[in-house]
């Protein structure tokens, strides 16, 4: 069974966006994402990024760029991502002031999180809230 150490996340969501420059900028601005690192082509375009959140991150780029991830997404759906944040309320208020699309408001659940749920620019659905999945097996 493959791991990882260093503190470095086992799995990183990745997604590819029609414009990954405004989807850094949101993803940092309005959910409190920090920037690792980008990396562009000659046209401009965000061939890969790198963003983290807690002990977690993404990876993204632009769509259109022919590369072979860009090509195995052709056609595919949006994604969904879910984001353990420690303060539900205080970070969807923070994100709504950012002018991000709201889905759900911060909703207690059955099953004891507290989560909200939100829409990126480009359709994929980011949930955050209180549950963390045990991961130790």
């Amino acid at each position: 069974m493959a791991g990882t150490s260093g503190g470095r996340p086992s799995i990183c969501p990745t997604l590819l966006y029609a414009d990954a420059k405004a989807a850094i900028r949101q993803l940092t601005e309005a959910f409190g994402f920090t920037e690792l690192s980008v990396f562009g082509g000659e046209d401009g375009a965000v061939t890969h990024a790198e963003l983290a959140f807690g002990n977690g991150a993404v990876m993204l780029g632009t769509k259109g760029t022919g590369g072979v991830f860009d090509r195995a997404m052709t056609g595919a759906g949006t994604t969904g991502v879910y984001v353990v944040v420690d303060d539900v309320d205080a970070h969807h208020r923070h994100a709504a002031e950012q002018g991000a699309e709201i889905l759900m408001p911060p909703t207690d659940q059955d099953y004891g999180s507290r989560d909200y749920m939100a829409r990126d620019l480009e359709g994929n659905v980011w949930s955050f809230g209180t549950y963390a999945p045990e991961t130790a097996v």
